[in-house]
């Protein structure tokens, strides 16, 4: 089993439920959940213009490859009516590879670890409260240190416990 970190999120319909159909579709096709953030709100970031996001992060363990991993998601954010208009658009779920073990993978398919991780509070404050130990392989710094390090001032606002 390897573990792989993820960043579920979401603006449109009922995020918190899109949320809830993302971990059982998760659970079900890629690797059992074994740890999930509080679901976070935050505003839209790259387009602006847009509904606030619900974001949670999760580990989970997979048998998948990271390539494997990530057409799971892909027919994941499909299946559950993910349609790709406009880069950093609204949409009804999004899930985001953001660690695959300690693994560096930079492919057509994948890259990890996801390449904007420090840029965004709204990834690095859900992370923090499940793996606030992680060492990013690239960086050589914990989560905690990133995210205190970041640039990125969006308000993440803790919705629920978990």
């Amino acid at each position: 089993m390897n573990p792989a970190y993820l960043l579920i999120g979401g603006n449109l319909g009922n995020r918190q439920e899109n949320l809830g159909r993302a971990r059982r579709h998760i659970e079900k096709e890629a690797g059992a959940i074994i740890k999930r953030s509080a679901i976070y709100e935050t505003a839209a970031w790259g387009l602006t213009d847009q509904p606030d996001f619900y974001n949670q992060a999760l580990r989970i363990e997979t048998t998948l490859t990271p390539e494997q991993l990530m057409t799971v998601i892909l027919k994941i954010e499909t299946t559950m009516g993910r349609i790709r208009q406009e880069r950093y658009g609204p949409r009804i779920i999004d899930i985001d590879i953001l660690f695959y073990g300690a693994i560096v993978c930079d492919t057509p398919a994948v890259t990890i670890p996801h390449p904007r991780i420090t840029e965004r509070r709204f990834v690095l404050a859900p992370l923090e409260e499940i793996a606030p130990d992680l060492i990013h392989p690239q960086l050589n710094k914990s989560i905690h240190e990133l995210l205190a390090a970041t640039t990125d001032t969006s308000p993440v606002k803790k919705v629920t416990n978990s």
